[in-house]
C-alpha cells in the first residue's frame, strides 16, 4: 500500500521559502512546470495561487515533492492560506500531481494581481522588491 503522493509547490513551500520546513520529511523530486493551463496570482506578495483556465494559461514553474499523506495532512495543509484549496493539476510532462489552487477566481484589486509570466513566484518577488537608491 502506497502512503505517498506527489505535491507540486510554487510559492513559499519551495526550497528556501518560509513553508519549506513542512516538507522536511518529503523527498524532493526536482524543479518542474505545470502544463500551460494555469494563470498565476499574487496575494499581497505573501503567497501565490494557481487558477485553472481554458485560455491564456502559462506553464508555472515550481518544485515537486513526494510526501506522505500524514505529512501533507498534518504539516503542510494546516499552514496553507484559506484562499487556496487542495486539487489535482497537470504537469508539463503530462503527469498529474496534487497542488494548492485558488478556491475561486481572485477578485483583482489592491494587493491581488495576476503575475502569469515565465519567471514564476521567485521572479515576481525579485521584480517587486524595493530597489536601493
Amino acid at each position: 500500500m502506497h502512503d505517498t503522493v506527489t505535491m507540486f509547490v510554487n510559492g513559499q513551500a519551495m526550497s528556501g521559502g518560509e513553508l519549506n520546513d513542512a516538507l522536511t520529511g518529503a523527498r524532493f523530486l526536482g524543479p518542474i512546470r505545470t502544463a500551460p493551463r494555469y494563470r498565476f496570482y499574487s496575494f499581497h506578495d505573501r503567497f501565490p495561487g494557481l487558477l485553472p483556465t481554458r485560455e491564456g494559461g502559462w506553464p508555472v514553474p515550481g518544485e515537486i515533492y513526494e510526501i506522505t499523506y500524514r505529512d501533507l495532512r498534518e504539516k503542510l495543509l494546516p499552514r496553507e492560506p484559506a484562499e487556496l484549496e487542495l486539487s489535482a493539476i497537470q504537469l508539463e510532462d503530462g503527469r498529474g500531481s496534487l497542488s494548492m489552487v485558488c478556491r475561486r477566481p481572485p477578485a483583482t484589486g489592491p494587493g491581488i494581481h495576476e503575475i502569469t509570466a515565465p519567471g514564476g513566484w521567485r521572479a515576481h518577488l525579485a521584480s517587486s522588491a524595493p530597489r536601493e537608491a
